[in-house]
């Protein structure tokens, strides 16, 4: 028991230590002071908040994030497999598909995917 001790409190010691020599020797400095701010879409946080951006590069990211949500949505359909009959599984994986394509399709119906416009 007493052993156990000693070594709870060499390693607190240790521990310790390391914190207190990372502090020390760290490269941190008032000119570093950007590096650690917030970033957020490549906008500077302590600017004016009405900068003009490319409305496109928004379109992009709404899309990218829409696809996302989409594919994290396909995940739950993997193990409804095991537990579902195959004919029903089929019918809402197709279903779900099918609203995936046409978005994709809308999306290009409307030239959203030219990067060039």
């Amino acid at each position: 028991m007493n052993l156990m001790m000693y070594i709870k409190n060499f390693i607190m010691i240790i521990s310790n230590i390391m914190m207190i020599l990372s502090m020390i020797l760290s490269k941190k400095s008032f000119m570093d002071r950007e590096k650690c701010s917030p970033f957020e879409c490549g906008f500077d946080p302590k600017s004016f908040a009405r900068i003009p951006f490319s409305l496109h590069f928004f379109l992009i990211t709404v899309i990218f994030l829409i696809f996302d949500v989409e594919i994290a949505l396909i995940f739950p359909i993997i193990p409804l497999f095991k537990m579902t009959n195959f004919m029903i599984w089929i019918k809402i994986s197709f279903f779900f598909l099918i609203i995936l394509l046409m978005g994709l399709y809308h999306e290009w119906n409307q030239n959203m995917l030219n990067w060039t416009n």
